[in-house]
Formats: C-alpha cells, structure tokens, sequence
C-alpha cells in the first residue's frame, strides 16, 4: 500500500472516529434530490377537494423542487386502493401520497387491510382542514343547535341525517352528533355526497353533517341552513356560525383533512425539505386566496405533530365506527 493511500485511509479514519462523517450519506441523498419526477398517488377521482387540493400543491412543488409533480388518481375502495400502492412504493422520494381523514377511518371500517396506515407512511405535512357543517332544510323550525336537539327529542326517529355512503365522514360525524346529544335521528346512506345533498335540498332528509366545500353552495344560496361548524374554532366560510361545541355540545370536534405522507422509510431530510417546501406553498397568499374559496384551512403542523394527530384520529374513528355498527366488507 502507498504512503499516499495509507495517509488518506488514516485521515478518513480520524474523521470517521471523530463523527464528523455521520450524516453526509443522508444529507448528498438530499443535496441530490429530486433528480427525476415525483409521483403523487391521489386516492380519489379527478375533481374532487383531494384532487384539486393535490394539483394545486402540486403545481407549487414542482417548481420550488425543479421536477415535474405527476398526479395519479387511484381512486377505489374508499380510498384505501391508493394507500396501499403507496405504502408499498420505494421510499427514495419518489413517490408521495394524499391521505385524507378517510383512512384514519378505514382501520375501523374494514375487518383487514393489507397495510398499516400508521406504519406503513410517515406524516410529511398537513396540506388542508376544513370542517364538516351541520345543515338543515328550511322546514326544520330550529335557528340554533339547542332548538334542533329539542326538536328532535320531540319527534324521536323522525329526523333523518343523510351521508355519502356507510362509513363516510359524513355518517361517523352524524353518529358521534347522535352519541354525544343522546337524540334519535336515522342514518340515510347514499351514494355520494351530491345526490345526498340533492335530497337534502328537496326535504327528503332533514339534517346532515357535510363537508363544508360541497355544502358552503346551498348555504350561499339559501337552500338550506348552518346551524354550526365541527370544527374547534369557527370558520371564516361560515361568518358567524358557532361551533357545535360553543353551541350546545361540548367536546365535539371534527375536521376533514388532507395529509402529504411518504412510504415509510423515505429518508429523513427528503422528508424534512418536502415539509419545508410544503409549508411555503400552502401559506403563500395566493395559495391561501385560492384555499379559502374553496371553503377550507391552510395546514400548520410539524412532522411530529401530524404524526400524533393522525395516530389519535385513527383511534378516535375505530370507537366511533365500533359503536355505530359501520362495516364496509
């Protein structure tokens, strides 16, 4: 061996010793990243609030990253299709997912999955939060919380809340409102929000708890009536609709929200630069001006914050569900 490369060994060596060289794997890994497109699994059809939110993110990610983001719908299965071909995705940084509320809410619903959503994607960033809007017909006499609870005490089993289907986050917010008033209202699944809300519009059903994007539309127009937001503070969409636990039922908290995630395993500062670049995009104004029009909430959390909300959400849903008897196999 050569007094050249027995020095260079040594001096390698000292560093090595001394720490010095921990961490510069992982950190070329991030200078070098992304040196290709970047795959973003939305597990929703086109021209839903997940697609729209994923494609408007999308757009400022790819130029703050100088790499195309590539949207791919793999809708199916109440979107528990997209979760797994994501969770099941290389973690080179590659590829990215848009979880929802909905699969915190799918542990409880399906007896089997063949992933762990808490395991098997680690939290990027919060995208978005909006809250579901508890609305009534006209018909219904009750201006305030209080009175609908009193109304439908007096007319038990005969007010009947609609949703999007068995297990939405539509039913689970009416069946936590029922659990938590100790009220009889029935459950009318449909299939879809629209022709739910379609029904609603008509007096077919009375009551429902709807996302606020699909339901801020009647409530402009007067087609039906906010009585309160599910959120813990009010919402700038609805001025001057309270909460529902401000107006009468204490403890009631619910928001729909939209989380970047990555395979697990994705490494540490891809991670961390994606949340950097993440957080600018959504809290640029004009990217605030174009969320409030859609009637929801900028994200703000760290990593380990949304890791802990998403892992007491997914607990929370799986008593919910448990109680209600919801089932999706």
């Amino acid at each position: 061996m050569t007094p050249l490369r027995n020095a260079r060994r040594a001096f390698v060596g000292a560093l090595v010793g001394a720490g010095l060289l921990a961490g510069l794997p992982a950190a070329h890994a991030a200078d070098a990243w992304p040196s290709k497109p970047i795959t973003l699994i939305v597990p929703f059809a086109a021209g839903g609030t997940t697609d729209i939110l994923a494609r408007l993110v999308g757009q400022k990610l790819s130029l703050a990253l100088g790499q195309p983001v590539i949207i791919d719908n793999k809708a199916g299965a109440g979107g528990t299709l997209g979760a797994n071909l994501a969770a099941k995705a290389p973690a080179d940084g590659t590829t990215f997912f848009l979880a929802t509320i909905a699969h915190a809410i799918a542990p409880g619903l399906y007896k089997s999955l063949p992933y762990d959503f808490t395991r098997d994607l680690d939290p990027v960033g919060l995208v978005a939060s909006t809250p579901n809007v508890l609305i009534v017909h006209p018909s219904v006499p009750a201006k305030t919380v209080p009175e609908l609870i009193a109304y439908i005490k007096a007319h038990p089993g005969a007010v009947n809340f609609g949703s999007a289907g068995s297990g939405s986050t539509e039913h689970l917010a009416g069946e936590l409102f029922r659990s938590m008033t100790g009220t009889q209202i029935t459950h009318v699944p449909y299939k879809g929000g629209a022709p739910m809300m379609t029904d609603l519009v008509a007096g077919q059903i009375q009551m429902a708890l709807e996302t606020s994007p699909s339901a801020s539309q009647f409530v402009r127009a007067g087609k039906v009536r906010a009585l309160a937001v599910t959120s813990a503070k009010p919402s700038p969409a609805y001025p001057g609709v309270p909460t529902l636990a401000a107006a009468g039922v204490p403890g009631y908290e619910m928001t729909t929200w939209f989380a970047l995630m990555a395979p697990h395993g994705t490494p540490a500062p891809i991670v961390e630069r994606m949340h950097k670049e993440l957080e600018a995009a959504v809290q640029a104004p004009e990217t605030q001006a174009k969320l409030a029009d859609l009637g929801v909430t900028a994200g703000d959390m760290t990593q380990a914050q949304l890791g802990a909300f998403i892992r007491s959400e997914t607990t929370k849903w799986a008593k919910i569900v448990k109680a209600s008897g919801a089932s999706a196999d």
